[in-house]
């Protein structure tokens, strides 16, 4: 009676202990995975607030933090009859809304989310869109004992005089207008402190839960966000450090000031003196943002023809240079007092080796000539695929995809909707083009998006054109094949040098094991097979009618009556032939 018991009591003693020791597990696999346990309670609890909960708990990621409960819910994201549009309306302003409370590094992620109109849907974009201009700054005395720890100076040491208040604030850093002892307008840029950090583990808490919701929501996989997630952590590592901003600036200005004889196109000086990863001091341009403007007549005819101009310096860069600024929308482009144009935000650079330069001169090429046959195999040769597609059907579906577009203009062509359509194309066909294309993507669209938000009418597609010739003609240029055959020269004395070694273990290595080398060549091996036989059932067949007329010869004089009167040796003879004609038919199976 005892003992019927001891089961029962076992379980209600230990089954608390299992569940303490399973929550004990949990927080040690939680914390292995992700080092922040309380910033990624807030991220669900945020994400929970707005609309996300039934996510989360589908998910299970409400099970792996001990004693988590989800807070009242703001509104849960359903799909019941709502129309595709409004589903992603409703998507993107809850997702903006949750951003707006987790900060920085999450606003950041939303303004890059916003920039993917090849991907996402143009409802959600517009929702995200409202981000840019939500994110909080920093106290001034924060941002001074930034200034002042990065430059070994007290502030009125460096600084005439410094706005307490910004006059910009971004995700990563605060902007303050100041002027520096020699009297010098100046713009300076402080990293909010911890922002690394920050980024860091909200990258990692946020790959951990995007991973589990697109286990249980195709809508949340259908998206990609795990490797948009990925891209914005790598683009996100250069622009924390203002080193290589300043370097981006100043490498831009170098080649602007090689193509723009004009010198109109003002990019601001670095003073490297007063720069640091922390700290970026640059000279400040006085003017006026062109988003700020409403129509051609505020700019005038001559920051008009200037801003075309413009537009067709930096599609150089984009195809000559292969760097390029990759964020040119209306607020960082400045129209100064003399008319001239002023660029600035360097943090988002786009760079192009230069086989990716010669496949997107022939992408263009291709595009502006309506070869489409030639534009296909320009992709194949650049974008990422498992098994090589159909390509007479995917010519004629990027030539469906892209021809409306050709040659209309600015007010005509909506630039997001042809680059939504390429990429459509080509994912319908399992192909997909590294990052560095969408950046090349994004920044026409941006350019693109300039001149329509202020009614100018051009032709994006005119104006690549316009370089394609003495772009097409550098590269099939003397010193251009020069230097190619120079680079494949190296290349085959490097093999020179490498390949007599090799020769020499391998000879040497061969000759201590007493390997023997082999070769056979099956279709030889058949045939040589084939050929033996074939002379072997002719020699035995030649023998087999010499042992027959050998019988034959043997009754040629007798008078034969019945079989008794033939010779003994006949029926020797004969028997040798008919074992060697049944030998034969063995030997046609083999």
């Amino acid at each position: 009676m005892v003992f019927a018991k001891m089961p029962f009591y076992l379980t209600i003693k230990i089954q608390p202990l299992v569940k303490f020791m399973d929550l004990i597990k949990t927080g040690i696999g939680i914390s292995r995975t992700i080092k922040n346990v309380s910033r990624f309670r807030e991220i669900l609890t945020v994400l929970s607030r707005h609309g996300f909960s039934e996510l989360i708990v589908k998910s299970g990621l409400d099970k792996l933090i001990p004693g988590f409960v989800l807070p009242a819910r703001v509104s849960e994201l359903k799909g019941e009859d709502l129309s595709n549009e409004e589903w992603w309306q409703l998507f993107g302003s809850q997702l903006r809304l949750s951003f707006e409370d987790l900060g920085p590094s999450f606003i950041k992620l939303g303004q890059l989310l916003a920039t993917r109109e090849d991907i996402l849907d143009a409802a959600m974009i517009k929702e995200l869109k409202l981000l840019q201009n939500k994110v909080k700054g920093i106290p001034f005395e924060t941002a001074k004992a930034v200034i002042e720890a990065n430059l070994g100076k007290k502030i009125e040491e460096v600084f005439l005089n410094i706005d307490p208040i910004a006059i910009g604030t971004a995700s990563i850093g605060v902007v303050y207008k100041a002027q520096l002892l020699d009297g010098s307008k100046v713009v300076v840029k402080v990293k909010r402190p911890n922002i690394a950090k920050t980024i860091n583990t909200d990258f990692e808490i946020l790959s951990f839960i995007v991973e589990k919701l697109e286990k249980v929501s195709s809508e949340i996989r259908f998206l990609g966000l795990s490797k948009m997630i990925k891209d914005f952590f790598k683009s996100t590592q250069n622009e924390l450090n203002f080193q290589v901003e300043a370097q981006n600036c100043e490498r831009l200005k170098k080649n602007l000031n090689v193509i723009d004889k004009d010198g109109f196109l003002i990019v601001p000086h670095v003073y490297r003196e007063y720069t640091t990863q922390e700290v970026l001091v640059l000279e400040f341009l006085d003017g006026k943002p062109f988003n700020e403007f409403h129509s051609l007549e505020e700019l005038g005819p001559v920051v008009v023809e200037r801003l075309l101009k413009s537009v067709q310096l930096f599609t150089h860069t984009l195809l000559a240079d292969g760097f390029f600024h990759a964020d040119l929308h209306g607020g960082n482009f400045f129209v100064l007092p003399d008319q001239k144009i002023g660029i600035i935000d360097f943090g988002l650079m786009g760079t192009l080796s230069k086989k990716n330069r010669a496949n997107l001169i022939s992408i263009i090429y291709s595009l502006v000539t309506h070869n489409y046959d030639n534009l296909v195999y320009e992709f194949l040769e650049v974008a990422e695929y498992e098994t090589i597609p159909n390509h007479e059907e995917l010519i004629r579906d990027i030539k469906d995809a892209i021809s409306p577009y050709i040659g209309l203009s600015v007010r005509e062509t909506n630039m997001s909707d042809l680059v939504r359509n390429l990429i459509k194309t080509l994912s319908k066909h399992e192909l997909y083009l590294p990052r560095e294309w969408f950046i090349i993507f994004r920044a026409l669209i941006t350019l693109d998006g300039v001149g329509k938000s202020i009614g100018l009418d051009l032709n994006i597609f005119e104006i690549l054109e316009k370089d394609l010739d003495s772009l097409v003609g550098e590269m099939l240029s003397k010193k251009n094949a020069q230097e190619e055959l120079m680079w494949v020269a190296k290349d085959v004395i490097s093999s020179l040098r490498i390949v007599p070694k090799h020769l020499k273990w391998f000879l040497k290595e061969t000759s201590k094991n007493k390997y023997a080398i082999d070769i056979r060549i099956s279709e030889v091996d058949n045939l040589s097979k084939s050929i033996n036989r074939s002379f072997y059932l002719l020699g035995i067949s030649l023998i087999s009618c010499v042992f027959i007329f050998s019988g034959v010869f043997f009754i040629r004089n007798i008078e034969i009556n019945r079989f008794s009167d033939i010779p003994p040796l006949s029926w020797i003879f004969w028997a040798f032939a008919s074992y060697l004609l049944v030998r034969i038919t063995t030997l046609r199976k083999y």
